[in-house]
């Protein structure tokens, strides 16, 4: 199985890479990036540890090494300048994503490829490769709240004391300011946390701030995010390539879910071999049905003065 990672010499896709190559699922991995010097050095530190793994191909490209890919991962993204606006470092972001399409364009890639979008804003290329990519939209993902649900889960672990891989809690929606926790359905292995000792809805309410600007304060303190990201990466890409029909709140494209349509979020969706195998509807509480729908109205608003 191959898998090419477009934006390989920076510090998300560098970290996805190793995490593939921990993984040992994928079994060549191409590094791809503007700096060719940077990915054949991402490469041959990769190969260095080979003997140690598992045995994979790895090594750096141009845009033509991602031919016969079984899944591309596009994690280039530009970082915003000082004073610059949100909506201007959106509009570069998605000049370089459509420059990246477009080569794309020119590549083989086999009728079953999915294309994994990271490069933020996640929602808006994804809906970007939707509409503009000559894949079908079920092979078109993106990561979502996959990092959000991930931090989310492990910040409640912490505080309940219990194990990070017992807790069941969702987030949905933009991967952005707009996302929304769902609280009536997350548990402790089948616990609700409410049952769980020191719950409160005042400190419920303060770790879902925190998991929001987590990305932000890890850019803080270390100037940007990368192993858990490359965790959350790898569960996608795993859930594709072993066809596991995993649950996963990547974002797709809207087509009446909730009443919601013509935008990409994420909501609860099986993954498997072909991508997206079917989202889900699961029953929400009322306030966090009305969040969601406003959270794709976020976004909506975002594509109109993007497309505009």
């Amino acid at each position: 199985m191959k898998v090419s990672v477009i934006g390989g010499g920076g510090r998300v896709g560098s970290n996805t890479l190793y995490a593939l190559q921990m993984g040992g699922i994928a079994k060549e991995l191409v590094v791809v990036d503007v700096a060719r010097e940077l990915a054949e050095g991402e490469a041959l530190d990769l190969r260095h540890g080979a003997s140690l793994t598992a045995p994979q191909k790895i090594y750096a490209g141009g845009m033509d090494a991602v031919a016969g890919s079984d899944i591309v991962i596009i994690t280039a993204g530009l970082r915003r300048k000082p004073d610059e606006s949100r909506l201007e470092l959106i509009n570069r972001n998605v000049s370089l994503f459509r420059s990246i399409l477009q080569e794309l364009r020119e590549v083989y890639l086999p009728e079953h490829t999915v294309l994994l979008v990271v490069s933020n804003p996640v929602d808006i290329l994804t809906y970007l490769a939707v509409k503009e990519f000559t894949l079908p939209a079920h092979q078109v993902l993106g990561l979502g709240t996959v990092l959000d649900t991930t931090r989310f889960r492990s910040l409640l672990a912490e505080y309940f004391g219990v194990a990070a891989t017992d807790v069941k809690a969702l987030i949905l929606g933009e991967h952005g300011d707009s996302m929304v926790p769902i609280w009536s359905t997350a548990t402790a292995n089948g616990v609700p946390l409410q049952s769980l000792p020191n719950y409160s809805a005042e400190k419920m309410q303060e770790l879902f701030e925190f998991t929001k600007k987590s990305g932000a304060e890890v850019i803080r303190l270390k100037g940007g995010a990368g192993y858990a990201v490359g965790i959350a990466i790898r569960e996608v890409v795993h859930a594709i390539l072993l066809d596991t029909k995993q649950i996963l709140p990547v974002s797709t494209l809207q087509t009446g879910l909730y009443g919601i349509e013509d935008v990409c979020l994420s909501v609860p969706t099986i993954v498997g071999r072909t991508g997206m195998e079917k989202q889900i509807e699961m029953k929400l509480a009322e306030d966090e049905l009305q969040a969601l729908r406003r959270s794709a109205q976020v976004l909506r608003e975002t594509l109109e003065q993007v497309l505009a």
